[in-house]
């Protein structure tokens, strides 16, 4: 999207750029910014193909449930990519089916995505909002934030978009994920050395632009807080997380709790990951 020029063709502002980023929760900081968007696009949530999804932000889930009102497509967690989808699509002129494999907008995104992950076509699947996943593996996906994170020094197109994409996502982390998320968590108490983004089914991603490091986790059996705790160790030992900050310290060693307040265990990184936080 910014590579093409779709994005300053439409005077995308940093915001927009860290929704196209996003996954995140529907609260109103999201689907104001989405709705306000498509309507700079002359388009409406009908142009949208991610689906309808029940906003995950509580205050946003009540206010609907209280009004008796379906949720929108604009709430599904993927609404900021997908409007961006359709930014380039309106910039190349193309159809308005953009979640097709063979669409031109998904042909742009797939060659950029092998020229980064430096893998082979590995095949598609469907994610949860329609749009094609291109496989790649945990080696090519730390290979291309690896890329993403050496953005500022360089001065090609590719590295002038990275550094713009990786500037927005630390200027809005709450725009990225939303108030208790990790994403958003994580990023504040980082302060800009390394963002991050979570993806489905265990899948973590880390950018440092700082030493110009990439991070990639996949948790086997798909467990959302066990790839936390391991990206969170692995910031650590990265030095650019503190252990003791609370935001930190809670994806690092949540305390569990039962539903009468009892603790009843912690979530820790494996001894081989954590090494008692020796840098890596």
């Amino acid at each position: 999207m910014i590579e093409s020029g779709a994005a300053d063709r439409f005077g995308l502002k940093p915001e927009q750029l860290a929704l196209a980023c996003a996954s995140h929760q529907g609260a109103e900081i999201h689907t104001k910014r989405v709705v306000a968007w498509l309507d700079e696009l002359g388009l409406t949530d009908d142009d949208l193909r991610c689906g309808t999804q029940i906003p995950n932000d509580a205050k946003a889930r009540d206010s609907l449930t209280l009004q008796a009102q379906s949720p929108c497509q604009y709430h599904n967690n993927c609404s900021g990519k997908h409007t961006g989808f359709l930014t380039l699509a309106k910039y190349m002129n193309a159809g308005p089916e953009y979640v097709d494999a063979a669409h031109p907008v998904q042909a742009a995104v797939k060659a950029v995505f092998e020229d980064l992950t430096e893998t082979p076509d590995l095949g598609i699947g469907i994610d949860g909002c329609s749009a094609p996943n291109f496989a790649t593996t945990v080696q090519g996906l730390a290979l291309a934030m690896a890329k993403m994170a050496y953005g500022a020094t360089g001065s090609d197109s590719r590295n002038i978009a990275a550094a713009r994409l990786v500037g927005a996502m630390a200027r809005y982390p709450e725009l990225v994920a939303g108030e208790t998320r990790a994403c958003t968590d994580l990023m504040r108490a980082i302060g800009g050395a390394a963002v991050v983004k979570t993806g489905a089914e265990g899948v973590f991603a880390g950018i440092l632009p700082g030493p110009g490091l990439g991070i990639a986790v996949k948790i086997e059996d798909g467990s959302t807080r066990a790839a936390e705790c391991a990206l969170t160790a692995l910031l650590v030992r990265l030095g650019v997380a503190d252990p003791a900050h609370p935001l930190v310290k809670n994806r690092l060693k949540p305390v569990q709790y039962n539903r009468a307040g009892l603790e009843t265990g912690i979530i820790r990184p494996t001894s081989e990951l954590w090494q008692n936080g020796k840098s890596i």
